[in-house]
C-alpha cells in the first residue's frame, strides 16, 4: 500500500453497503448503488472503498464481485475487503479471483481478512455449510496467506499443509501490484487473541481492527511492532487501519436512535454497544477519528450505520473530509 504523503492526513475510506441494499430492498437488491456510491466516494475525494463479507449469516452482495464492478467505474480509490472471511474460500481460487481485481483495478486492491465468529447459530452454519471446521479457521487463513503470496509470485507452486495439498500449481499470470496484493489481518486486544498480533507481525503487511478503543488499538500496534522487529521485519513496513462504524445527523437523537436500529438490524443485536460510533455527531466522528491517527491508524474507514447511504456520504464530505485535507 502506498503511503500518504507528508503533511496531507490520513488516509480516509468508506464502507460500501453491500449487506445495506439487502437491509433496504430485500431479495432484490439493487447492486448498482454499490458502483454508484462508489463514484460518489471518489468524486469527494475519499481515499478508499471496502466491502465486508458474509455467506448468509449477514446476508449480502458477493465481495469480489462487487469489488470487480467497482474497479471498472472508478480510477483513484483503492478497493478493500473489510474484512474477508477467507477461511470460507480455497486459497487458489480467492487468489485467482483477487489477481483477477487487482488487474480489472490496474493494482488498487487490499484484501484485509479475519478468522471470523462462530457466535451465532447462523454463522456456525456458515462454517458447516462450507465444509469447514470452525475450531480451524485460524490455522486455515494462516496457509491461505503462504499459498496465495507463492501462486501471485508467478512461479508454480508445491505446498504440502495441513489444509491445503498442492503440486505444481500455477494461476499462468501475476496480479498488478508485486510482489503481490497487500494482505491486513484483523488483530485486536482482549482474551483468546493473542495469537493474532503474532499472525499478523509473520505473514501480513499491516492489520486491521474493528472493536478496540484508541488505547487499546495503540497496545496492539506496539505488540505487533515488537513481534515484527523480534522476526526481523521492520515495523514501519506495515499499515494500521481502524474501522469505525457511525451515523452523521445534524439532529443527534435521531441519528442515535437510526444508528442503533440499524446496527440491530444489520446483526440482530446491538453488537458492540458503545464502542461503536458516535451516532449523529460530525463534530464526535472527527475527534474519534483524530483518536484513532494519534493511536497510530495511517488510514481510517467508516461505516455508515443508516438507511441513507448516500446523504450519509454527503455529510460526511462536507462536515468531515475537510478536516483531514
Amino acid at each position: 500500500m502506498t503511503q500518504q504523503a507528508a503533511g496531507a492526513g490520513p488516509r480516509l475510506g468508506i464502507v460500501l453497503p453491500t449487506r445495506g441494499v439487502v437491509l433496504a430492498d430485500g431479495d432484490a437488491p439493487d447492486a448498482l448503488h454499490i458502483v454508484e456510491m462508489a463514484r460518489l466516494a471518489e468524486d469527494a475525494g475519499v481515499d478508499s472503498v471496502w466491502v465486508g463479507d458474509s455467506l448468509f449469516a449477514k446476508p449480502r452482495l458477493e465481495p469480489m464481485a462487487a469489488l470487480a464492478a467497482v474497479a471498472i467505474a472508478t480510477s483513484r480509490v483503492r478497493l478493500g475487503t473489510s474484512v474477508l472471511l477467507a477461511a470460507l474460500r480455497h486459497p487458489v481460487l480467492l487468489a485467482q479471483t483477487a489477481a483477477t481485481v487487482d488487474l480489472l483495478s490496474e493494482g488498487r486492491l487490499t484484501l484485509a481478512m479475519g478468522v471470523g465468529g462462530a457466535f451465532t447459530e447462523s454463522q456456525q452454519n456458515e462454517w458447516v455449510t462450507s465444509g469447514v471446521d470452525r475450531r480451524t479457521r485460524a490455522a486455515r487463513m494462516e496457509e491461505m496467506v503462504e499459498v496465495m503470496r507463492l501462486l501471485w509470485s508467478g512461479e508454480p507452486v508445491t505446498f504440502h499443509g495441513e489444509h491445503f495439498d498442492l503440486e505444481a500449481v500455477s494461476l499462468g499470470y501475476r496480479p498488478r501490484q508485486r510482489p503481490g496484493i497487500p494482505i491486513l489481518l484483523g488483530t485486536h486486544s482482549g482474551e483468546g487473541r493473542s495469537r493474532q498480533p503474532v499472525r499478523a507481525a509473520k505473514l501480513a503487511d499491516g492489520i486491521i481492527s474493528i472493536s478496540d478503543t484508541p488505547e487499546e488499538f495503540a497496545a496492539v500496534r506496539q505488540r505487533v511492532a515488537e513481534e515484527a522487529m523480534s522476526l526481523g521485519h521492520s515495523p514501519g513496513d506495515m499499515s494500521s487501519v481502524y474501522y469505525m462504524t457511525v451515523n452523521l445527523d445534524p439532529d443527534a437523537e435521531r441519528g442515535k436512535e437510526e444508528g442503533v436500529r440499524w446496527v440491530t438490524d444489520y446483526y440482530g443485536l446491538n453488537f458492540w454497544g458503545d464502542r461503536w460510533g458516535p451516532y449523529g455527531d460530525a463534530d464526535g466522528v472527527i475527534e474519534r477519528i483524530q483518536r484513532f491517527v494519534a493511536a497510530g491508524a495511517d488510514e481510517v474507514i467508516v461505516r455508515f450505520a443508516s438507511y441513507d447511504q448516500p446523504r450519509q456520504l454527503e455529510i460526511f464530505a462536507e462536515r468531515v473530509l475537510p478536516a483531514f485535507r
